[in-house]
């Protein structure tokens, strides 16, 4: 099975959706994007997962991010279960935001590195694990998550990454530590000298003393997103 890796392109590829046939980059077009898989419609963490993701989908555009889900069962099945979610998730505006894939043979899945090693060989048993992959204008993976079945994801933590990828592209000098959120104190990177530091952000710099005397934790809050 392929492994994909930080960094990687994320190779294109044609799909039917509830939204109609795609093609991935034309789809992505030059925005962000993120596909997501879930293991199986009519599934109660999976229900969760999709519809608070479509109540966020103002937070996604906001961030010109696009969202595609992904999963093993029949375009008719997935049609069917959207009714469910939006009635679970009655704070879902209008019709549902985003497209969901069919992939009953499983070949998109196996593309993108998301079937669980459990049962992988048996074509009738092989789930898709909670695979997410932050996928940039260029089409390189940034980022990757994946989580168990029994795990549902945390929407605020999608929108933080992004956030954080984003932010450090426009601002290559910073890096966002643990538990940053936006607005918080962000971290200076270590090759970058005081005097550009300086420069960057003129007098709202805070250098942290440490015992090893290597001056390499630097923040400031002084950015802007």
């Amino acid at each position: 099975m392929p492994s994909l890796r930080l960094g990687d392109t994320i190779p294109n590829f044609k799909a039917n959706t509830t939204e109609g046939p795609i093609d991935f980059y034309t789809y992505q077009g030059k925005s962000w994007a993120i596909i997501f898989s879930h293991p199986a419609d009519f599934t109660p963490v999976c229900t969760t997962e999709l519809g608070r993701i479509a109540v966020h989908k103002e937070e996604f555009n906001k961030r010109n991010v696009k969202l595609l889900a992904h999963s093993c069962d029949k375009l008719k099945s997935h049609v069917d279960w959207v009714n469910d979610i939006k009635s679970y998730c009655r704070d879902i505006p209008g019709d549902f935001p985003y497209p969901i894939i069919a992939d009953e043979t499983r070949e998109l899945a196996v593309k993108l590195d998301m079937i669980d090693q459990t049962n992988k060989d048996d074509e009738d048993r092989a789930l898709t694990v909670r695979a997410l992959y932050v996928i940039d204008p260029a089409h390189k993976l940034r980022l990757s998550m994946q989580y168990p079945a029994s795990t549902g994801r945390n929407v605020d933590e999608m929108l933080r990454v992004v956030d954080s990828l984003q932010l450090v592209d426009r601002i290559p000098q910073i890096v966002t530590p643990a538990n940053w959120t936006p607005g918080e104190k962000v971290m200076i990177v270590p090759d970058v000298s005081d005097a550009e530091a300086e420069r960057l952000f003129p007098g709202a710099i805070d250098r942290v003393p440490m015992p090893s005397g290597i001056s390499y934790v630097r923040t400031t809050t002084e950015y802007r997103m």
